[in-house]
């Protein structure tokens, strides 16, 4: 789960990089890459973003411990919780 975590969230990074590039150079990184913001690699691309996006909001609904994103923080949690 920390593995998943930690992907979704440089994952969502990248996409929030993205989209302050379009804002502010009104640039498309992605579409840039892909050759066009409709064309198939971007779409997977965007959709992979979306993806990980959900994730991290029902992530730490499923655990009930929040967002985990190191072992270390899993194993404090659990020393605490005894």
């Amino acid at each position: 789960m920390v593995f998943v975590n930690l992907l979704s969230y440089i994952i969502v990074l990248l996409g929030a990089v993205n989209w302050g590039l379009f804002g502010i150079f009104d640039f498309n990184l992605v579409g840039w890459i892909f050759g066009g913001p409709r064309s198939v690699g971007a779409i997977i691309v965007y959709i992979l973003v979306a993806i990980a996006a959900i994730w991290l909001i029902i992530s730490p609904m499923i655990t009930g411990r929040g967002l985990l994103l190191s072992g270390k923080d899993r194993d404090e949690r659990e020393v605490k919780d005894m």
